[in-house]
């Protein structure tokens, strides 16, 4: 195996046991504020090496799910809620997780011109997309399609098609983080639906003031956001 084939299958094996690890602190296993099992344990129980099991430790710190503290080991400070092991593939959330890191960088650089460069016509697509979220959001529908048009408007809206084209690219992530993200918003009171629609409508408001810092912020804050929620258990 080559070193690229190992690094591959080292990163798959560390998703796997970063998601095993969620599951028990999801099922309530793993307690909120219990210390989890050492990493010697965790190798057995996984039948994975250190370096395996502490990139997914790592990736867990990130999502901010645990703590590690020098001498005392990792703690468990936020749980994702059961429903989210029912909504995402099998292997998926951490590919997710690595998605919404990716459309922070792109799609608030995309708002960013697009609050520059934004056609009357484009604006006026936007307006009606939001329309139709705020239909969906109403009635308790899912509005994964609108929702993903939107964004893909903003993106075509920046006058570069490069944006497109590296979304497109992983189109299929993208759309699975969705699903997963609106599903969680419908198991929720209302208000949760409504609080993201309200940053799509300061994105919106932003790029329609041409406002571009306002509209990279905003374009931001929403999609790390989407990240928070799939811990909000």
């Amino acid at each position: 195996m080559s070193a690229m084939q190992q690094q591959k299958h080292d990163r798959s094996l560390s998703d796997l046991v970063y998601e095993k690890i969620l599951a028990l602190i999801a099922s309530g296993e793993t307690s909120l504020g219990s210390r989890l099992p050492t990493e010697s344990a965790l190798c057995e129980k996984f039948s994975v090496s250190r370096p395996v099991l502490r990139q997914a430790l790592k990736q867990l710190r990130e999502d901010g799910a645990i703590v590690s503290r020098q001498g005392s080991g990792s703690f468990v400070v936020r749980r994702p809620e059961g429903a989210v092991f029912g909504f995402a593939p099998v292997g998926s959330i951490a590919d997710i997780q690595r998605t919404f890191e990716f459309r922070a960088a792109i799609e608030s650089e995309a708002a960013y011109l697009a609050a520059q460069r934004r056609t009357d016509a484009e604006l006026a697509s936007m307006r009606s997309l939001l329309a139709e979220l705020d239909r969906c959001t109403s009635e308790g529908k899912l509005g994964v399609t609108t929702d993903e048009a939107f964004h893909e408007l903003i993106c075509s809206a920046s006058g570069n098609p490069y944006f497109t084209v590296a979304r497109t690219s992983i189109k299929g992530n993208i759309l699975t983080g969705l699903n997963l993200t609106r599903n969680l918003s419908l198991t929720k009171p209302q208000e949760r639906l409504d609080m993201v629609q309200r940053e799509h409508y300061q994105i919106f408001e932003a790029i329609e003031q041409k406002d571009p810092n306002s509209a990279r912020a905003a374009m931001r804050a929403h999609v790390e956001n989407a990240r928070k929620r799939v811990f909000e258990g």
